[in-house]
């Protein structure tokens, strides 16, 4: 991340600090504003998110939301100022926009604010490819490499990451915003500027597993997701629904894989019972 994108981000605001003593400091603090998504002039979606890449944001919301289903579908995505993108389709491509209208704000802390029913964010209609095998090394090297990349949450403290990976560990590419799902969207928009499909990659967040980022990952084609926390039991159902991986609590020491463990290497079965009863 750039310099001045780490200015678009971090903001400072005087606080009282307590401590051994309480001083009046001035603190460093994630910015959180207002975006606005047009598909061709007409509002789909406003977006509490961090400012910076915000035509990626726009671009990647397109394809994890169902919008379009590849980035050649996308001719262009334009700035209108004050908080304001537009994207437009290219030719011959047809989207109804009004399907897709978001009739109030999605929060930093909700992707899928607005939607009507579950069964509406069930946008992907097919599983993701087989995706990548990885060992439980690389796995276990994944936190450290990302909070490496992640400059706004070493000033703040207060900061989501989204990582794609290779099967050897590489991290291609790490997007920071406030919400989990909105630096996943930026991530894919800004891969798929630079390469398509994302089959051959994972997919690491800083957070919990929920059911959007296993959705977003599902429709973008990234079949392993792996987090530092928990994963959510919609999230799992999703997953085991369209054959995925989930990976959390990944950190020092170990890991839970939730559903898919065909994908990671190393594993030594047969695997103890659970405790209080047989494994089933």
């Amino acid at each position: 991340m750039s310099a001045a994108t780490v200015a678009e981000t971090v903001t400072t605001r005087a606080v009282l600090r307590a401590r051994d003593v309480v001083d009046r400091v001035d603190d460093l603090l994630v910015v959180e504003e207002p975006v606005e998504i047009r598909l061709e002039g007409t509002p789909l979606v406003v977006i509490m998110r961090t400012p910076g890449h915000d035509a990626e944001l726009a671009l990647g919301f397109m394809i994890t939301e169902g919008i379009v289903s590849r980035p050649t579908e996308v001719s262009s995505v334009e700035s209108l100022g004050e908080g304001r993108w537009d994207v437009y389709l290219a030719e011959g491509v047809e989207v109804d926009p009004v399907q897709f209208q978001r009739n109030f704000y999605s929060t930093s802390s909700c992707g899928v604010c607005g939607k009507a029913s579950i069964d509406a964010i069930r946008v992907a209609g097919t599983a993701p490819p087989p995706g990548p095998e990885v060992t439980r090394d690389v796995l276990a090297g994944l936190p450290e490499r990302l909070i490496e990349e992640q400059p706004a949450f070493h000033s703040t403290g207060g900061i989501h990451a989204a990582a794609a990976f290779e099967r050897d560990g590489t991290l291609v590419a790490v997007r920071e915003d406030i919400g989990r799902h909105n630096a996943v969207d930026k991530l894919v928009g800004h891969l798929a500027t630079t390469r398509w499909p994302l089959h051959a990659l994972g997919l690491l967040v800083s957070g919990r597993v929920s059911f959007e980022i296993v959705q977003k990952a599902a429709v973008a084609g990234l079949s392993l997701v792996c987090g530092v926390s928990a994963a959510s039991s919609l999230a799992v159902d999703l997953a085991e629904e369209f054959g995925m991986t989930v990976v959390g609590f990944l950190r020092e020491g170990g890991f839970t894989i939730y559903t898919g463990e065909e994908r990671i290497v190393g594993l030594e079965p047969p695997f103890l019972p659970p405790k209080g009863g047989e494994m089933a």
